[in-house]
């Protein structure tokens, strides 16, 4: 069974950075792709990078292009998302989630998730 562990989360200024961490194990990682998402209060959860892990292949919500960059570590099971230029509409609760197959950016194709971790972005 895929675990997933997410780590990083907290407050920062708007114009900071924070790095989140996801933790996995129980899969088959050559199949996998990671994706990170975010909700905020009062709205629908919403893509913004992922990542296929053997390739390395990125795909980014336009929201988060130039902005964050999401990697990986293979030998710790483990990726990151890095977010520079922090913005109070980056407030929200970050979750990592993985999928074997599907689209990229589609909630419903990941089976897999974390139990999320919040940024709070202050301005």
């Amino acid at each position: 069974q895929v675990q997933l562990v997410e780590s990083g989360g907290g407050l920062v200024q708007a114009g900071g950075s924070l790095r989140l961490s996801c933790a996995a194990s129980g899969g088959t990682f050559s199949s996998f792709a990671m994706g990170w998402f975010r909700q905020a209060p009062g709205k629908e959860r919403e893509f913004v990078a992922a990542i296929r892990w053997i390739v390395g292949t990125t795909v980014y919500a336009p929201s988060a292009k130039g902005r964050f960059t999401i990697s990986r570590d293979n030998a710790k099971n483990t990726a990151y998302l890095q977010m520079n230029m922090l913005r109070s509409e980056d407030t929200a609760v970050y979750y990592c989630a993985a999928r074997y197959q599907g689209s990229y950016n589609n909630a419903n194709d990941y089976p897999y998730w974390g139990q999320g971790t919040q940024v709070t972005v202050s301005s």
